[in-house]
């Protein structure tokens, strides 16, 4: 009997099916960590390297290009300041006191009455350069019956103008038949503007002076 009982357990763990103990993986253990220090100072360096090349790049950038960038700005601020001049001489109007558009016109100067503004009131507007800049004036007509007795209020619409130094016309006028005006008390004949200003960030470096113009007719003037 007992002979059968082992025979049937030797058979037992014989066969394929025989049950084995598999240890189970043990439980607790830390996760990985996410970088190490070598890899974190790794990363580190990479970056300000990067930085630092990027940040160098853009410094001899700036200095190589110092003058180009800043005369290219100089450039748009002029146009901008022209483009305002032009509409406000194309709008020369008659002023709130009835006075003639046109009140004076110089090489470098002029000053007329124009609505530049949204109020119901016509301004006294005066253009001129100083020294490198191109300046606005403007008068605001006050009290009843209006007058334009208040303070100038001036105001550079562009720098780096450079008419005075290389002696460059602000202001060219003409009258009804296309004839240029060069007496200058001569105010009312003026129908055309021309506008020209010279840009130049730094007169002692290459290239020279841009020149910029534009025209306008006054339009409520026969």
């Amino acid at each position: 009997m007992e002979g059968e009982i082992q025979n049937e357990k030797s058979h037992f763990h014989d066969t394929p099916y025989a049950i084995r103990h598999t240890p189970c993986p043990s439980r607790g253990l830390p996760a990985q960590a996410g970088m190490t220090m070598i890899e974190s100072v790794i990363w580190i360096s990479i970056l300000t390297i990067t930085l630092i090349t990027l940040t160098s790049s853009i410094q001899y950038f700036y200095r190589t290009n110092k003058y180009a960038v800043e005369q290219s700005s100089a450039v748009t601020s002029a146009q901008r300041a022209i483009d305002k001049l032009v509409r406000a001489i194309r709008e020369a109007s008659y002023s709130s006191q009835g006075a003639y558009p046109v009140v004076s016109i110089g090489a470098n100067d002029m000053v007329f009455y124009a609505d530049v503004d949204t109020d119901p009131l016509i301004e006294k507007v005066h253009y001129y350069v100083s020294g490198t800049y191109l300046m606005q004036g403007i008068t605001d007509a006050t009290g009843d019956p209006p007058g334009y007795t208040t303070a100038e209020a001036a105001s550079a619409i562009s720098d780096y103008v450079r008419n005075l130094s290389v002696g460059v016309t602000t202001f060219r006028y003409y009258d009804a038949s296309g004839a240029e005006i060069t007496n200058y008390t001569q105010w009312a004949r003026a129908r055309f503007v021309q506008v020209n200003v010279a840009v130049n960030v730094d007169p002692n470096k290459l290239p020279n002076q841009l020149n910029i113009s534009s025209s306008a007719a006054m339009r409520n003037l026969k």
